[in-house]
């Protein structure tokens, strides 16, 4: 299915009363679990334990009052 049909899909799939704003939080939505899938299928991942060990390296670098 092309792009364009799965988002009017997408968009007929929304009740009648959303808004602009909602229309494009689920489009967002879509496309990142979209991207995710693609990347896990190319095998673009990291295992939890390097991810956890990235979040406190970040942590510490954004200031002196983080864990």
């Amino acid at each position: 299915m092309a792009v364009k049909d799965k988002a009017i899909e997408l968009i007929r799939s929304l009740p009648d009363d959303c808004t602009l704003e909602d229309i494009q939080y689920h489009l967002y939505v879509r496309e990142k679990v979209e991207s995710g899938i693609k990347a896990i299928d190319e095998g673009r991942v990291v295992s939890q334990e390097e991810a956890e060990k990235k979040v406190k390296e970040w942590l510490k670098s954004s200031g002196p009052n983080q864990p």
